[in-house]
């Protein structure tokens, strides 16, 4: 067995129990007491902040009273009314930054309502149950086309398969789920929560799932215009932008999303390489999710470097405390240039940035730093368009998905509009399903 500081890149640096234990879930979920004591503390606001923070707009003073009512399965239902993948967003949402951050008891006294745990504690009680909540109006007849399992399409496929239509998601991974099964940390979803939401979602009926099929290869978006009466997109971002500096393509460099994929489908943690001295270039939660769980494999020092300062990451505090809590190093207002090393990456160089207010530029200052490994978390691209318009670099879309082609929809992470969240993307899907569904029934 290796350990943190075998050099270069080795497994198994840690023991199976500890490993275990280092990606258990990060938070426990509530007893039924402990989720009655919290549900209390909520002043049950009228026009409440928590509501408006939410982006799917979940009734949260009326989930949190059902809970401290003791009908927690009434909870779930008011969640899944809104959210479909309720119990994953309790999960992996930033509750920090959106409805716990606008609780009023935060605001009072710096410690909110924990709404994000109380909703897994509503959301796990009703799928634990037998028999899925929801039931499919009469059938429409009416056929359409999902291409993407992620948050976006699934939200969009259960919501137009609960009204009657038939929907088939295409999807290019051998598992459905997107960024939920393949692209999040380990320790935010446990026991395989990812795919048995999967399971319970497609419980409503109505829904096929064809996997190993990408759109622009198995399919084409002029195809299946022809053969369903309505689309709707949610690839996501499949590309990783490049760091487009010398030595980039040395062995030990790449993308943290494979990565994390990587160590999600892992059946021996033990098993999975890690360096010993990890570097992660980015500044948001894939770049987090990334270190902290190299440090977590038994990675001895892992530093990520940002170029630019705290303030402007876009993961939030809680996760730059958190990643600072398992031992990672930040390092602000440093960027790559070159990565050094004969045919593996041994070292990285790194600048340092300022920014004067006309743009941020290199010091000409700079310093190395050991590194058998470097991910590159710097953000993803969009790379299946299917010919339609683009507004930057994603899908232009319009009101609740409308794209630049009559029938076909998109959302999540590839169109335009959303913040990169599972719960934006949700939001999205369920919208857009609402509108399409309006539009095949004529009333659009």
């Amino acid at each position: 067995m290796s350990s943190p500081m075998t050099p270069g890149i080795a497994a198994a640096r840690l023991p199976a129990e500890i490993l275990g234990e280092n990606f258990g879930d990060l938070h426990a979920p509530f007893t039924p007491h402990e989720a009655a004591v919290a549900a209390d503390r909520c002043y049950f606001c009228h026009d409440a902040p928590c509501v408006t923070a939410c982006p799917t707009d979940i009734d949260i003073p009326l989930f949190i009273r059902q809970i401290s009512t003791g009908t927690p399965e009434a909870a779930g239902k008011t969640i899944f009314d809104q959210n479909i993948l309720g119990g994953m967003c309790a999960r992996v949402c930033p509750t920090e930054d959106l409805c716990e951050q606008a609780c009023v008891r935060e605001m009072a006294e710096g410690k909110p309502v924990e709404i994000g745990r109380l909703q897994r504690h509503a959301t796990d009680t009703l799928m634990g149950k037998q028999r899925h909540p929801y039931d499919r109006a009469p059938e429409t007849g009416k056929k359409v086309a999902v291409v993407g399992a992620g948050p976006a399409g699934l939200a969009c496929a259960h919501r137009l398969a609960m009204h009657g239509h038939d929907v088939t998601i295409y999807d290019a991974e051998a598992k459905a789920g997107g960024l939920n099964e393949f692209g999040i940390a380990a320790y935010k979803s446990t026991d395989d929560f990812a795919a048995r939401e999967v399971d319970w979602l497609l419980g409503i009926g109505g829904i096929t799932v064809q996997t190993g099929v990408r759109l622009g290869e198995g399919i084409s978006l002029g195809g299946l215009t022809e053969s369903y009466d309505a689309v709707f997109l949610g690839v996501g971002l499949g590309g990783v932008n490049a760091l487009g500096s010398a030595g980039e393509d040395k062995d030990g460099v790449r993308n943290a999303v494979d990565f994390i994929k990587e160590l999600r489908q892992a059946s021996d943690l033990a098993a999975l390489p890690i360096g010993r001295d990890v570097v992660v270039i980015g500044g948001g939660m894939t770049a987090v999710d990334a270190a902290v769980q190299s440090k977590l494999l038994g990675a001895q020092n892992v530093t990520i470097a940002y170029r630019r300062g705290r303030e402007a990451m876009s993961a939030s505090t809680y996760e730059q405390d958190l990643a600072a809590s398992k031992g990672v190093r930040l390092m602000f207002n440093a960027q790559p240039v070159a990565i050094h090393g004969n045919g593996a990456v041994r070292e990285i160089e790194l600048e340092y940035t300022t920014d004067d207010g006309s743009g941020l530029k290199g010091t000409g200052e700079t310093v190395r730093l050991p590194a058998d490994q470097v991910f590159k978390a710097i953000g993803q691209t969009l790379t299946t368009d299917g010919g339609l318009a683009l507004a930057g670099r994603k899908i232009a879309v319009t009101g609740a998905g409308r794209t630049s082609q009559t029938g076909v929809w998109a959302g999540g992470d590839c169109a335009t509009g959303g913040d990169d969240l599972t719960v934006t993307a949700v939001a999205e899907g369920r919208d857009a399903a609402m509108d399409i569904h309006a539009t095949l029934m004529g009333s659009n």
